[in-house]
C-alpha cells in the first residue's frame, strides 16, 4: 500500500472505532436514562398508593366512629326519650361532619402528594434529557440545529477543564 492508502485506511479504521464507542456511549446512556425513569415512576406509583391507603384507612376509620355514634346516639334515644333524641341527632350530624372533614382533608393529602410527585417526575425527566443532549454535544452529534428533538428547561452547566503541559528535562 501507498502512504495515501495506508494513511486513509487508518484513518477509517479509527473513524470506526469512534463511531462503535459513540453507540456505546449512547446505549449506556439510554440504559441510564430509562433505569432513572423507571424508579421515578415506581417511587411515584409506591407513595400514591400509600396516600390512597391512608386515605381509605381514614375514611374507614371515621365510618366505624360514626356507626358507633349513631348505635349509641340510637340507644340513648330509646333509654331517654324525646330529649335525648334532640341530642342523638346532633351527635349524629357531628359525626357526620367529622367523617366529611376527615375525607376532605385526606383526599387533599392525597392531591398534594400527586403534585409533587409529578414535579420530581418531570424534574428527572428533564435532567436526564439535559444529560443525554450533553453528551451528543460532547460527542458531536448534537450539532445540527434543526435535528433538535425537544428543548431542555432544566439548568445547563458547564465543566472547564484546563490541561497544563508537562516538559521533560
Amino acid at each position: 500500500m501507498t502512504s495515501h492508502q495506508e494513511q486513509s485506511y487508518k484513518a477509517g479504521e479509527t473513524r470506526g472505532k469512534a463511531q462503535e464507542k459513540t453507540g456505546q456511549a449512547m446505549g449506556m446512556m439510554g440504559e441510564k436514562t430509562q433505569a432513572a425513569k423507571d424508579k421515578s415512576q415506581e417511587t411515584a406509583q409506591t407513595a400514591q398508593q400509600k396516600a390512597h391507603e391512608t386515605a381509605q384507612s381514614a375514611k374507614d376509620k371515621t365510618s366505624q366512629a360514626a356507626q358507633t355514634t349513631q348505635q349509641r346516639a340510637q340507644e340513648s334515644k330509646d333509654k331517654t326519650g324525646s330529649h335525648m333524641s334532640e341530642t342523638g341527632e346532633t351527635i349524629k350530624n357531628k359525626a357526620h361532619d367529622a367523617a366529611e372533614y376527615t375525607k376532605e382533608t385526606a383526599e387533599v393529602g392525597k392531591e398534594k402528594t400527586g403534585g409533587i410527585l409529578g414535579q420530581t417526575g418531570e424534574q428527572v425527566k428533564q435532567m436526564a434529557m439535559g444529560a443525554t443532549d450533553a453528551v451528543k454535544h460532547t460527542l458531536g452529534l448534537g450539532t445540527d440545529e434543526g435535528n433538535k428533538e425537544h428543548v431542555s428547561s432544566a439548568p445547563r452547566t458547564t465543566t472547564t477543564t484546563t490541561t497544563h503541559e508537562t516538559r521533560r528535562k
